[in-house]
Formats: structure tokens, sequence, C-alpha cells
């Protein structure tokens, strides 16, 4: 029973007390019967009290009970709870408030709320409290007393009594330091791992454009930026695997060779070259449709496929048309260059099974068009071949030759015209086949020279030549009185590949050391062409030679390209005239004008000269006449061997 219920019953009793005092009023003659009657009213009221009071006494112990499990609700809540009047004075706090706030729970109550509210917030608390209204979450900075600020989430609703009149709030606090914390950590975590993600993209983007790059580098040409060998070839294979389904389909390689490159490579240097490589590979891809490809195979020499092409004709006119774009002047840091290039074509028509025979084929054709002069193209055709399979089998034998030594030095007498005597030979090369005997150097010196075997023909041939000169010196040098006085000398021809190798000074002093022969009896000779291609850099190469004590003569002089103006720069010791002036026509007034001018040049610049080819009598007498100082030739001697030799000096012959 609740207190409401109790008090209606007291109400009742008495009503019934007072009906009962009524009735005696007007009926006096019943008076006892009405006492009695009243008491057992009363009786059963009180009856009903007692009832009426247990009942109560149950509620309350169950309102206790409930009110004492609030209390310990609020009391021992985690969060901070607080009730203020509406001015916000705190009446009620619980202990987790008091513990934010750093005060005893006895020692809040009264206190301002505001108090324990940071300076800032102050102006946002006032018109929290000012608002009339159920107040969500929001933040502010609690100032504990004597302990650091922190923030706290807070909420508050409004206290109203029974009339509907606000009387105060309820406040929640919550301490978010750790949430807050927490959340500026997840914000720092996801700004580092959206800093980690845009590392890890760049990462990706870097990997794919690295992995595209070197799938550039892997079938492009560093240089030039044109498809490499690689990517040619796989174009090449689509193209032959096409032209096998399709017989009307036509295509064309060609192979290109830029002509005289080295030379310009040499003289102007490699960033000269560089440049001019970057210029023929723009000019060649101007040459072409946008379906055919330019591919650098590396060096000067480029690669090109024509898909898609009606005849020959076609084919030619795009060669004619490189040409021409090609043979246009390069001016790069202020010289100005231009080059042709010797073209090698292959066509589709030949019926080759594999794209690497295409390739072959074209640069079969392509030395073939080289041979032929500067800006010359060649079909590629079977008899080609044939010779290519013969020049292979050339370049065998040459490398089994020089393993197996069977290569030999002859040697061909240079006289004295003044005197009549041998003053010396020329070592010259021979190949003593095995099946074919002796082979003349004109039949195979071409090929050691493309594939660079001359080298190292021509390192055993001087080690041979002083070996030989310098025991003949010794030989006859007490027998002989003219040799005695001007020992015996030898020359040695120096190729182009020779003449521009690193180690050629070296080498040349380990000969002269290691076979005991002075300096001054070896000649080199080496040719105008060698002299000129290498420019600037033959007349130090030159100066470098005499100053180990060696002499050096032009060979084949008249037949080269040599600039007469510059020709007093090289310090040379002799000047050699081409046979071709001299044997059998020599008479011939262009030739006499040639070789007496040759003399008289080589005079005025203080060299000595030696004409070749010297046959007749006659003409050792005219080449007397005219002052040439030795003479060479098969009215002296044809080439001998070192025997044959040995007993010519023997003999001593004067002519």
């Amino acid at each position: 029973m609740d207190v409401n219920n109790f008090s209606q019953q007291i109400e009742e009793l008495r009503s019934r007390v007072r009906q009962i005092w009524q009735r005696t009023a007007t009926q006096p003659n019943s008076q006892q019967e009405l006492i009695i009657a009243a008491f057992d009213e009363l009786q059963m009221a009180m009856e009903e009290l007692l009832a009426a009071s247990e009942e109560l006494e149950v509620t309350r112990a169950g309102a206790e009970i409930e009110r004492q499990r609030y209390q310990e609700l609020f009391d021992f809540a985690p969060d901070g709870y607080l009730v203020t009047n509406t001015a916000g004075k705190i009446l009620e706090a619980n202990y987790a408030a008091a513990t934010m706030l750093s005060v005893r729970q006895k020692y809040l109550v009264g206190k301002p709320l505001i108090v324990f509210i940071d300076q800032q917030d102050r102006q946002i608390f006032s018109s929290l409290i000012n608002n009339l209204q159920q107040i969500e979450d929001c933040v502010i900075e609690i100032k504990p007393r004597f302990d650091t600020p922190f923030p706290a989430s807070i909420r508050a609703s409004p206290v109203y009594d029974s009339q509907e009149k606000l009387v105060g709030w309820r406040w929640l606090l919550r301490n978010i330091s750790e949430a807050k914390q927490a959340e500026e950590q997840v914000t720092k975590r996801t700004v580092e791992l959206a800093k980690a993600n845009h590392q890890l993209l760049s990462e990706i983007t870097e990997h794919k454009l690295s992995k595209s790059k070197l799938l550039h580098l892997a079938f492009h040409d560093v240089l030039t930026g044109l498809p490499n060998r690689a990517l040619f070839m796989n174009h090449l294979e689509d193209a032959v695997n096409y032209s096998k389904r399709h017989s009307d389909y036509l295509f064309a390689v060609l192979f290109l060779d830029l002509d005289r490159f080295k030379v310009i490579n040499d003289s102007l240097g490699h960033t000269f070259g560089d440049q001019l490589l970057l210029t023929v590979a723009q000019r060649l891809q101007e040459c072409l449709r946008s379906i055919d490809i330019a591919a650098r195979l590396g060096g000067d020499e480029f690669i090109i496929l024509l898909v898609g092409i009606k005849d020959i004709l076609e084919v030619v006119a795009v060669v004619e048309r490189i040409q021409k774009n090609l043979a246009l002047p390069v001016v790069i840091d202020g010289h100005e260059v231009s080059t042709t290039a010797s073209i090698g074509i292959a066509l589709s028509t030949t019926g080759c099974e594999q794209p690497e025979d295409y390739l072959r084929d074209a640069d079969i054709a392509m030395y073939r068009a080289k041979a032929q002069g500067r800006a010359c193209y060649e079909i590629f055709n079977t008899d080609m071949h044939i010779q290519a399979m013969a020049h292979l089998e050339l370049v065998n034998e040459l490398r089994r030759a020089i393993e197996l030594q069977e290569f030999r030095v002859y040697y061909q007498p240079i006289v004295s015209l003044s005197r009549g005597r041998i003053t010396g030979f020329e070592a010259l090369v021979r190949w003593l086949h095995p099946k074919h005997g002796i082979v003349l150097p004109e039949y195979f010196m071409s090929t050691t020279q493309e594939t660079g075997l001359i080298i190292l023909i021509e390192q055993w041939l001087l080690h041979e030549a002083c070996s030989q000169i310098q025991q003949w010196q010794e030989q006859f040098s007490s027998s002989c009185g003219d040799l005695a006085e001007c020992p015996l000398t030898i020359s040695v021809n120096l190729c182009t590949t020779r003449f521009s190798e690193e180690n050629l000074l070296p080498h040349i002093n380990k000969v002269l050391q290691d076979t005991g022969l002075l300096a001054p009896s070896l000649t080199l000779e080496i040719t105008e062409g060698v002299i000129m291609e290498n420019d600037d850099k033959a007349i130090i190469r030159l100066k470098e030679l005499r100053n180990l004590g060696i002499k050096l003569a032009i060979d084949d002089f008249g037949t080269g390209y040599s600039s007469l103006g510059r020709l007093h720069h090289f310090p040379i010791n002799q000047l050699k005239i081409d046979r071709s002036f001299v044997s059998g026509n020599i008479f011939d007034r262009g030739n006499l004008d040639i070789v007496q001018t040759i003399i008289t040049l080589a005079h005025k610049l203080g060299v000595d000269v030696t004409a070749e080819g010297v046959e007749t009598k006659e003409q050792l007498a005219l080449l007397r006449k005219l002052n040439c100082e030795y003479g060479q030739g098969y009215f002296f001697s044809h080439p001998l061997d070192s025997s044959q030799a040995t007993a010519l000096i023997m003999a001593n012959p004067q002519w």
C-alpha cells in the first residue's frame, strides 16, 4: 500500500465516525447502542489501519532497497553524474565525478560546477544551462582541482517539479582523453596509412614505369630509340609466317652499313658519331611508311623491314630515297659532314624458311654493295650465298692456317740504284695451303682485314722478318763489304687496323728487343689511305713511330688521295711509287710525268724514293736518270723464301 491509499483510508474512518455522532444526536434513546456500534466500527477501522500500516512498511522497505540500489549505481557508475540547481550549483555528485574533479564528494556539494570548467569553455557552459533544453553530447575542457585539464563529453537533462517547473539539471560527464588520444592515434595512423598507401601507389607506379622502361630497353636501341634486333626479328618472323599463308604477300629486308663512319667517328670523336647516328635514324624513319620497321643492329649498321610491297621497283624507290636523304649535309658542333650507306636487299620471293635467313642474305648483299664503292645497293641472289659460303670457308681455313703456322715470309730485294746492290728486303706474306700450295696475298688479304685476322698475321710477320734480317746482318757483316758498311734493312707493311692499335708501339719495341734488331734497320710501309683516314691522329702516331728510331715509308704513293699540301707535315723517310706507274708503261707521257713529279716532290721534302714494279733495264735506266734512290721489281728478283734470299745475298749481284 502506498501513502496515498493509507491517507484515503484514514479519511474514510473519520467520515464514518462523524456519521455515528450525527445519529446519536438525533436518536438520544439509543445512545448505548450507538456507542457499541461506534466501538465496533472503530475496532474494524483500527484493524484496517494496522493492516494498512504493515503494508506501508513493506512498501517503504522495498522503496528503500530500490533507493539504495539507485544510490549505489549513482555512486559507483564509471561515468561522472552530477545534479545541480538551475544556477549550476552542485547538489549531488557521484564518486566518479568527484574523482574526475579531484574533490571529495562531500566537498563538491554547494560548489558551482562552472569553476571546474576551463576558462575557454565557460561561455559554452553558461549557454548550455540557459538553454532549457536537453543537451546532447558536447565536448568541453574540464579543469580538475590541482590537476591537468582533460577533454570531457558532457550531456545534461533538465529536472522539473510536479508543477513542470525547471528546478535543476542532471549532468553526465565522461572523460574522453583516452578516446581522444585513440582518435588522434587513429587519425595519425590513418594519415600514416594514407601516406603509406600513397607511397605504395607511387612504388607500384614506379615499378610499372621501370618495368615499361626495362621492356622498352629490352627491345629498343639505347642511343637512337629505334627497335633493336630482337624486336625487329619478331616483326620479321610475323611477316615470314604471314607470307607463308598468303602467297601474294611480299616484303623486303634492307641491311644498311654507313660508308666511312669509322673515319668520321675517329676523327671527330664518338660524341659527334653518336649525333650522326641519331640523325641517320631520324632520316631513315622519314623515308618509311608507318607500317615499316627501321632498327639498329649496333655500330653503324641498320636494318629495315618493308612490308606489303608491290614489287622490287617500290623497294628500289625506298632505297634511292634513303640514299638521297642520307647524303644531305649534317652540321654538328660546327662540323659539316655527309654520309652514304651500302645497302643489301633480300626479297621474300627467295622463299627462305627462317627470319634469320633473310637477315643473312641482306647482309651478304650489303657486303657485295660495299665492295662496289660508296652509296651502292645490291639485291641478293643465290650466287651471293654460294660466294658467302665460300668466304666463310676461307675464313675458317685462315684461322686454321694461323693456328697451324701455314704462313711463310717471302723476301723481295730492294736495290740501291746508284750502287746497283741489294740494301734490304720487303717482307711479303705467302700462304702455304695444304691443298693449293703457295697462295698469294691478293686471294686472302682482304678477308683477313675484314675479320681482323690481319693483326695476328702482321704481328707474326714482323717478328719473323726482324729475326731473319738480324740473322743476315750477323751472317754477312764481315763477308760482304757493302753489307758491313750498310747493314741490310727490312720493310714491313702496316695495315689500317694495326696502325690504329693502342699497343702498336709496345709490340714493335718488344719485337726489336726480342730479335736484337736495331730500330733504324726497320722500315714500316703505310699506305696513303691509312694516313688520311686517321687524319691528325696519323701525324701523332707517325711521330711516335719515328721517335722509336724506325723509318717510315708511304707505300703505293700516287694511287690514294693524299693532300699534297699536308704531305710535309708527315714525318716520313721515303715515298714508294706504285708499280702501276712504272711496270710496263713508264714511258707513257702521263706516267712519266707522275713519276718525275713524285721524285721531285720527295727530294723537295728531303725524303728518298723507291720505285716498285721495275721489270726492264730501260725502266731502270730511266729511274736512274730521274735520280730515284731505290728500285724494286721482277727485274731484280721475284719474292724469295729465306733460303733463296740467303743465296742471293751470298751471290752479291750487281745491276
